[in-house]
């Protein structure tokens, strides 16, 4: 029998705990890997030993070579229509939801409990985890074509972020990032002058700073990255979107 996406998200839960290295590669082929993982690696590895599927990936048909990036999850996502709403992924066990990597930068890809919950390889300071999707930002989810895949047809509402500080065209500028910056200053990360524009040394800091906090270092200030700066989560990054 082929495995399920529920297959996935279970094999998932036996890696609690193991650890998250960024960049780490995983052997698709090796049932026995124990980590380290990075996310992405993590969400291909275990889609492919739960059903033999291999997807977010490059080579797409050589699991001994295979790379996994969030990336190149989101690109086969669009090519094979495997794209879905965020509150479908929220609903189904074993589906995937997708935070897009800037240019240059890293994204990050969780495995839904079907429930609002989570499995994933979340960062360096708490490695495999069970985590939430509420309070986050996503940006799509992903149903791998060919894997059975059940929705549930009730979750209680789950609040996710829509909005962020990160880099984009334009830059985002403004008293709010200079908080930021000032903040990142005094904590003794290299965020260079206080200028109010959140260009790529300010999400770099801002990186450094996440990874040594136990956050996904993504380079983006949400609700999370907010609080442990010391500042007031502002309005814009309270605003949500209940799934």
């Amino acid at each position: 029998m082929p495995g399920t996406a529920a297959d996935v998200f279970e094999l998932a839960l036996d890696h609690l705990h193991e650890e998250y290295v960024l960049g780490a590669r995983a052997p698709m082929a090796n049932a026995k890997w124990r980590g380290p993982w990075d996310c992405a690696e993590f969400a291909s590895w275990c889609l492919f030993q739960a059903t033999g599927v291999l997807f977010g990936t490059k080579p797409r048909h050589d699991p001994i070579a295979a790379d996994a990036f969030t990336g190149f999850w989101a690109d086969q996502a669009r090519e094979d229509n495997a794209v879905v709403p965020i509150e479908l992924a929220a609903r189904t066990r074993g589906a995937f939801l997708v935070r897009l990597p800037a240019p240059g930068r890293i994204g990050h890809i969780v495995i839904s409990d079907g429930k609002g919950g989570t499995c994933e390889a979340h960062s360096s300071a708490r490695g495999v985890i069970q985590g939430t999707l509420a309070g986050r930002r996503w940006d799509i989810g992903v149903i791998v074509p060919g894997v059975p895949a059940l929705a549930s047809p009730d979750l209680p509402p789950v609040a996710v972020a829509v909005q962020t500080l990160r880099v984009t065209v334009p830059m985002m500028a403004g008293a709010i990032v200079k908080d930021v910056q000032r903040a990142l200053s005094k904590a003794k990360f290299p965020v260079g002058r206080a200028d109010g524009v959140y260009g790529p040394q300010t999400a770099h800091a801002v990186r450094l700073f996440q990874a040594t906090r136990g956050l996904v270092a993504d380079g983006e200030v949400g609700p999370a990255t907010f609080k442990a700066l010391g500042i007031k989560v502002p309005e814009f990054a309270k605003k949500t979107l209940s799934l």
